[in-house]
């Protein structure tokens, strides 16, 4: 299967490098193009990756086009591509705010896999939420499944949640990235290098991370079992409820979801 990006941001490299590290897919069935040449060259020939001079040439040259532009000129480009769309092809878009009926209105019956993937597919540990149009087969939809299946985990969310689903899991790095930060610095301050500080609270981050994925329990009951009464543990987390804690990362969610929709 030959995939064509259209669009080389941070995120569609993150998915490259994901696929390249997975060895998902290999560097000969990519194609990319670019409104910057100067930066999709360089990076298509250090990765041996295909790069073509035209939105055109990626969609006659892919089985699959990877829609991976911003929301303000997206169904423009789409439309541009049509006529290389023929029979067999289909649609992968990452583009925020746009629904699958935005895209029928513009380019019609076309199958469409919608995706909000976060940067940590570059790792292999991304988060992808995946719906697809009622023109996407049920082939096509298991083929892009097992594309992010590859570099994280997936799950099929209903449209409307997408913003949420963006909040939680796109930006979210972002807030975790955050959190291990104040971590370290909280380890800086009683007396750490910021080195091993970061280490320690983003392993210990990983870690717990992991946890909650492999236990039955929720997060709250697994809080319980760390803390003992009258400790250490429950003191620090007064402390930070005391500061807001979970208000704040609810706000911060909230704020998320409303940029997200326009509101």
């Amino acid at each position: 299967m030959k995939i064509g990006f259209i669009g080389a941001g941070n995120m569609g490299r993150a998915i490259i490098d994901g696929w390249l590290k997975t060895k998902t897919v290999a560097p000969a069935d990519l194609y990319i193009h670019s409104a910057h040449a100067a930066s999709y060259e360089p990076y298509a020939q250090a990765n041996g990756l295909n790069a073509v001079d035209s939105n055109i040439a990626v969609a006659e040259a892919a089985d699959v086009i990877v829609l991976a532009v911003k929301p303000n000129i997206a169904l423009h480009v789409l439309k541009s591509v049509q006529p290389a769309m023929t029979a067999g092809k289909w649609v992968i878009t990452m583009v925020s705010g746009i629904d699958l009926a935005d895209y029928e209105t513009v380019v019609g019956a076309m199958p469409i896999l919608r995706i909000m993937p976060n940067v940590n597919v570059a790792i292999g540990a991304g988060m992808t939420a995946l719906v697809g149009n009622d023109e996407l087969t049920a082939d096509q939809y298991a083929a892009g499944q097992h594309l992010f299946d590859a570099i994280g985990e997936t799950s099929e969310v209903a449209e409307k949640d997408f913003s949420t689903f963006s909040a939680l899991a796109g930006s979210s790095p972002a807030y975790v990235y955050f959190f291990i930060d104040a971590m370290a610095r909280a380890g800086v301050k009683h007396g750490l290098d910021k080195a091993t500080a970061t280490k320690i609270a983003a392993q210990a981050t990983l870690g717990s991370a992991k946890m909650v994925l492999a236990s039955d329990k929720i997060p709250f009951d697994l809080i319980d079992q760390v803390s003992s009464p009258g400790g250490t543990t429950v003191a620090g987390l007064l402390a930070m409820e005391e500061a807001g804690f979970m208000t704040a990362v609810v706000k911060g969610i909230d704020a998320t979801i409303t940029k997200e929709l326009g509101e």
